[in-house]
């Protein structure tokens, strides 16, 4: 039932059996049939299809809720008997934000394994909801993202550092020669976000209704991708403020990004669970706000 109960998930995160079948490497018409025989073993309905759309019934929400809180201890369960059973096969699992271009996690990494080469460290990258989702699902151990959600009790929310926002656009565009541009005068020109397809409605409105950019909207798969696009003169793109990359230095400029004349700023945190404070994630969140911390003190 927890293969099941993993494709059930992943059919509601994805909102398209599709999308979901190809993350789970099946086909859609299986990862149908096991979603039909889930609800036969519940005896209820989980998804009211209609046509090609689908929503969860009142009882497919609260047992997709649930499930999460489920596969997560399931996964910790199955963890811990393996570190059990190889003690020396110690790893941590890390998410950070796909879009964010500073140094400091790349330098942490290279720290942390530098100090524990015993350790293996898996890496994943994601947007904001992609590395929620793997956070409360129990597949990484800790994640750096922004914060868009009011903190919670379930985990350590460890704020490494305030950034004003900034946007890159190409040298050559005159609005690269301004101190700051406010949304307004960007509303002609399109922004450029680093998402997943299954995310690009989640990015679009939170920089629609949050950060308030009325541009159009086009997206990339990674980072380098979007400062290509930015190099190109296709639009601009979001980003903390710092100085630009080496390798893209010479075709970018930076300029702050504010809204009614006071800056944008965002918060950027280390998240973990509280029940998996463990010493590998513990020392690494140290070691990664100890680079934010000397990356504020040279600015």
């Amino acid at each position: 039932m927890i293969k099941q109960i993993r494709y059930f998930q992943a059919v509601v995160r994805c909102n398209s059996f599709t999308e979901a079948a190809e993350e789970c490497f099946i086909s859609q018409s299986a990862i149908s049939q096991q979603i039909q025989a889930l609800e036969q073993e519940l005896g209820v309905k989980l998804l009211e299809r209609k046509n090609r759309r689908f929503s969860l019934t009142p009882a497919g929400e609260h047992f997709y809720k649930k499930s999460l809180v489920l596969t997560a201890d399931y996964e910790r369960l199955c963890r811990e008997t393996a570190r059990i059973a190889n003690k020396d096969n110690a790893e941590l699992r890390i998410g950070y934000l796909k879009c964010y271009g500073g140094p400091e996690f790349r330098l942490a990494v290279a720290e942390f394994s530098e100090k524990h080469p015993e350790v293996t460290v898996h890496i994943i990258n994601g947007s904001h909801e992609d590395l929620y989702e793997a956070l409360i699902g129990g597949r990484v151990d800790l994640v750096l993202s922004d914060q868009r959600r009011a903190f919670s009790d379930e985990y350590v929310n460890l704020i490494l550092t305030t950034s004003e926002c900034c946007i890159e656009i190409a040298a050559r565009n005159p609005v690269a020669d301004m101190e700051q541009v406010e949304a307004e005068d960007l509303k002609n020109i399109p922004c450029i976000l680093v998402a997943s397809p299954a995310q690009r409605e989640n990015e679009r409105a939170y920089y629609q209704e949050i950060v308030g950019i009325r541009s159009e909207f086009l997206f990339a798969e990674n980072l380098e991708e979007a400062r290509l696009l930015v190099v190109g003169g296709k639009g601009f793109m979001p980003v903390e403020g710092g100085e630009n990359e080496p390798m893209f230095a010479a075709g970018l400029g930076r300029t702050r990004f504010t809204r009614k004349g006071k800056p944008v700023r965002r918060n950027y945190c280390a998240f973990w669970n509280t029940d998996n404070s463990g010493y590998y994630v513990e020392e690494f969140a140290d070691i990664l706000k100890s680079f934010f911390d000397k990356s504020q003190g040279a600015l």
